[in-house]
């Protein structure tokens, strides 16, 4: 199955040919339409260098929010004063603490300078999203992403003290879930999504759904 190379021209080959790793094309740019047209598709971009590599695993990790669970621990954080939740205060500082936080699993980032301006270049457009746990005034950790329609598409999270990502996330999963979102895409397996209530569906059914949601 040949990988397609993107140019200045706005397409994307079908998710279909995707290899078996879900990896679709190379090449392209992070402009606002063509990010805008991959979300609508079912695709996503990583970086590998200074080349975005765009993506659509089959099958396809996602969170449907009437399904999310929260643990009897976390229940006592979320009615504890130890937090507090804010929606897009601080987008810019979520982003590049995504970047720059060094995580145990990766040794770098894909999040490269140009994603971090091509991103906060959709939040001003009023795509993208920052959840934020805070604490004493303090960032400690949060989430972004790029909200469509009834679709929520997860990106990255950071956190700088214990459970803070997930109370960003668990916040805003039941936020959206009262604003009428009908699915979150949390794109590949993690098994702390899945603890959260996260499952795995097929690229096919990911596709259909998103002809649903997304207008």
């Amino acid at each position: 199955m040949s990988l397609s190379i993107l140019d200045e021209k706005l397409w994307f080959p079908s998710v279909k040919n995707a290899t078996y790793n879900g990896l679709l094309a190379i090449g392209g740019d992070l402009s606002e339409d063509r990010l805008i047209l991959a979300y609508r598709s079912g695709i996503f971009p990583w970086f590998d260098g200074d080349l975005p590599f765009w993506w659509s695993p089959d099958p396809r990790f996602v969170l449907f929010p009437d399904q999310l669970k929260i643990s009897k621990s976390m229940r006592q954080v979320l009615r504890s004063n130890r937090f507090q939740f804010r929606i897009n205060t601080a987008f810019e500082k979520v982003i590049h603490n995504c970047k720059t936080i060094k995580r145990d699993d990766q040794d770098g980032t894909w999040i490269t300078n140009k994603v971090e301006r091509a991103y906060i270049n959709l939040y001003e457009k009023g795509y993208a999203f920052s959840a934020e746990t805070w604490q004493d005034e303090i960032l400690v950790g949060g989430l972004y992403g790029i909200r469509l329609g009834k679709v929520f598409f997860g990106e990255s999270m950071f956190s700088f003290v214990s459970n803070a990502s997930k109370f960003a996330f668990i916040q805003y999963v039941l936020e959206l879930g009262k604003e009428g979102i009908s699915l979150i895409d949390c794109q590949l397996y993690t098994k702390h999504l899945e603890s959260l209530g996260a499952c795995m569906i097929s690229r096919e059914t990911f596709i259909s759904m998103l002809k649903v949601y997304i207008s």
